[in-house]
């Protein structure tokens, strides 16, 4: 019973976002799906960072994982890009447990910097196995609907959006979400009361690479080109200040930074090379005057 209030919200906005399509033209679909995917991206990354206090910067590689091993799947070997997708969420779920089982234990800034590693090396053999990745010419893969249509990818986004922040909440409001919560806030007092921290840290680590496998294989086949762009740091950078400037740490916190960032990009995009800067200004703006994020912003008012 006490969810019900959460799934009545939800179900409310995605019955008003079912109606978008009617109202918007190709481009403005296309930033709503991007808003999506990276709403995929910064509340999965907050179930990690937020919640347990481990800062990767693996994120974006393992999205990366996700979309090459879908890409690789359908387009060299003919599988079905859907049957595609579900393997690259095992895939890209498989690898962060085995990286969380090899790097949690060190926490702090040596996760930090082992995950930033990480990332570079797989950025590194993307770009260079050029025989099966395409290198920076990127993979071409098949699309997920027979037809092309960003109205149908609009729906698909929508619903992967959903299905992750439904598990996402789920799973922050159990008993292993408290147990989040008691590492990230003092993992020796949560250890002294029998909570097995780096099992813990590992949980979080698995279930938050492959929510990132999901959205990098669905964002691969909506683009239908997979290129090391997706991996990049500058991935990992912009969904790490989407789920700051929203809010780290609260549930809406990174749907809202993962909208807000996102149109402003695309809007501040018509200066050139200037929007970077313009995107940097608001990032220290925002951390300096308002560290708790435009969630923090809201609840003052």
């Amino acid at each position: 019973m006490k969810d019900k209030p959460f799934y009545t919200i939800l179900i409310l906005i995605a019955g008003l976002f079912c109606f978008l399509p009617m109202f918007l033209d190709d481009y403005n679909l296309h930033v709503v799906i991007l808003c999506l995917f990276y709403v995929m991206m910064a509340s999965s990354w907050n179930l990690l960072a937020g919640y347990t206090g481990q800062v990767s910067f693996a994120h974006a590689a393992f999205a990366g994982i996700g979309a090459y091993t879908t890409g690789i799947l359908s387009a060299k070997l003919g599988i079905n890009p859907w049957v595609g997708v579900t393997l690259g969420v095992l895939v890209a779920g498989v690898l962060g447990l085995a990286v969380g089982v090899l790097c949690l234990r060190m926490g702090g800034i040596y996760l930090s910097l082992t995950t930033l590693g990480f990332s570079e090396i797989l950025h590194i053999v993307i770009t260079n196995e050029y025989e099966i990745t395409r290198g920076t010419m990127g993979l071409q893969v098949p699309g997920l609907l027979s037809n092309y249509s960003k109205i149908g990818y609009f729906y698909i986004f929508l619903a992967g959006a959903l299905l992750t922040l439904i598990i996402l909440y789920k799973l922050i409001h159990s008993n292993v979400g408290l147990n989040f919560r008691a590492v990230q806030n003092d993992e020796r007092a949560a250890a002294s009361l029998g909570v097995n921290v780096v099992r813990v840290r590992v949980l979080a680590f698995t279930v938050s690479s492959a929510l990132a496998g999901l959205a990098g294989g669905l964002y691969g086949h909506y683009l239908l080109l997979v290129t090391p762009e997706i991996p990049s740091l500058n991935q990992q950078f912009l969904v790490l200040s989407m789920t700051v400037i929203g809010g780290m740490g609260s549930f809406v916190g990174p749907i809202i930074g993962a909208f807000a960032l996102e149109v402003l990009s695309e809007y501040i995009r018509a200066y050139g090379e200037y929007h970077v800067l313009v995107f940097g200004l608001v990032a220290l703006l925002m951390a300096r005057f308002f560290p708790k994020g435009l969630v923090g912003i809201i609840k003052r008012r």
